[in-house]
């Protein structure tokens, strides 16, 4: 008996078991596979470090030379000799300047001349005075003619002091056609070249010179700052007589603080346009690299040393319930824990409260990490020593 086909209603010529066979994959191909599931972001994590450490206060200041000096013609002349070159190192007495002298060299012999001749007529005065008293006393003179040897005797007297002070003053004229280094320091290009009159009508400024060691550093500090700061001053040993308190600056370029000095000096008083007390530090500088104006960071420590608790300043984050960081448990899960942060210690800083030593903190990654999700950390090196223990 020949066998049937069953056909598709308004499709000719193709068999239903067919049909079947087509469909059969694709409903395989429909059933549902399990998820995928990424695996864990990597993080690296550090441990914080235990540190002994000073708590400070950082302010911005500006350098001032200790002495800066204009160097003046007091007396007038040409300019005969300029005796450095721009921008020397000078010490203290060397010879800068040399102003005409033959003028006031001989104006001092001429002080010098009318000193002696006033010396003369004294020395004249007095011998007749005691030839006329003795002659007073045997009644062979007249109590005029002592009186008048006694008035030559006294005005010879007053004019001896007034050419000597002439004399001390063409002598003090001649020093200052020879302008000398009052202090050591660098003296900056000369304002006047040989060959021209100076002293004309006025003091001339021939250069100025500036005192490059020690140097001054001036800073401001708030009203609140400034009771650590006297408290602190007035704490420290007397000059001379121990430690003095110490005080740190960074220049631009410089990495931290490597310029160690003083504070010697505070203001009176806050200024009240301000809110602001004045305080001064005094560096060392044989080297001339700090230079007066210069823009400065200073570091002002306060309190006593004490053991501290640091992790990378790149850790901590901020929201609207304060600072926090991010920290991996056993489980390699992500917690975040709440922290009470302190001063900045170059690249770290103090965890205050909300952290122990012996936590995972997160310190790159920090995008990747969730709280409550897994992680995959891997240890990274301490940046400012071994673990705390």
């Amino acid at each position: 008996m020949p066998t049937s086909f069953s056909r598709v209603p308004g499709r000719t010529g193709i068999p239903l078991c067919a049909l079947f066979c087509a469909i059969l994959p694709l409903i395989g191909a429909c059933e549902k596979k399990p998820p995928f599931t990424p695996p864990p972001p990597t993080v690296t994590v550090e441990q914080p470090v235990r540190r002994t450490v000073t708590d400070h206060l950082d302010f911005s200041g500006n350098t001032r030379a200790v002495n800066t000096v204009q160097l003046r013609a007091r007396v007038e002349g040409i300019l005969e000799k300029v005796l450095f070159k721009d921008g020397d190192t000078v010490k203290k007495d060397q010879l800068l300047f040399l102003i005409q002298r033959n003028t006031y060299e001989a104006k001092l012999q001429q002080a010098e001349g009318n000193v002696m001749t006033q010396r003369a007529l004294l020395a004249h005065a007095q011998t007749e005075l005691a030839r006329y008293t003795n002659l007073l006393a045997q009644k062979a003179a007249s109590q005029t003619d002592v009186e008048n040897w006694r008035f030559q005797r006294d005005t010879a007297q007053a004019a001896l002091m007034t050419a000597e002070a002439q004399r001390d003053l063409a002598s003090l004229d001649l020093s200052y056609t020879q302008v000398t280094a009052p202090f050591n320091g660098r003296i900056d290009r000369r304002l006047v070249d040989p060959g021209n009159l100076v002293g004309a009508g006025g003091a001339t400024v021939l250069a100025e010179i500036t005192q490059m060691d020690p140097i001054h550093l001036y800073f401001s500090v708030s009203e609140r700052d400034a009771a650590s700061i006297t408290r602190g001053l007035q704490e420290a040993p007397v000059k001379g007589k121990g430690t003095e308190y110490p005080v740190v600056m960074g220049l631009a370029g410089d990495d931290g603080f490597p310029h160690q000095g003083v504070l010697d000096f505070r203001s009176t008083g806050i200024d009240p346009n301000t809110g602001t007390l004045l305080v001064r530090g005094v560096f060392a500088n044989a080297d001339g690299r700090i230079l007066p104006g210069q823009f400065a960071r200073v570091r002002v420590p306060i309190g006593r040393e004490r053991e501290a608790i640091l992790v990378p300043r790149v850790a901590v984050a901020f929201d609207q319930l304060g600072s926090y960081v991010l920290t991996v448990d056993g489980q390699n899960l992500v917690e975040r824990r709440s922290v009470t942060t302190g001063p900045v210690q170059d690249s770290l800083i103090v965890v205050e409260s909300g952290l122990d030593v012996d936590a995972r903190v997160v310190v790159k990654g920090l995008l990747k990490a969730r709280p409550g999700q897994p992680v995959k950390p891997e240890m990274g090196a301490p940046e400012g020593g071994p673990p705390g223990r």
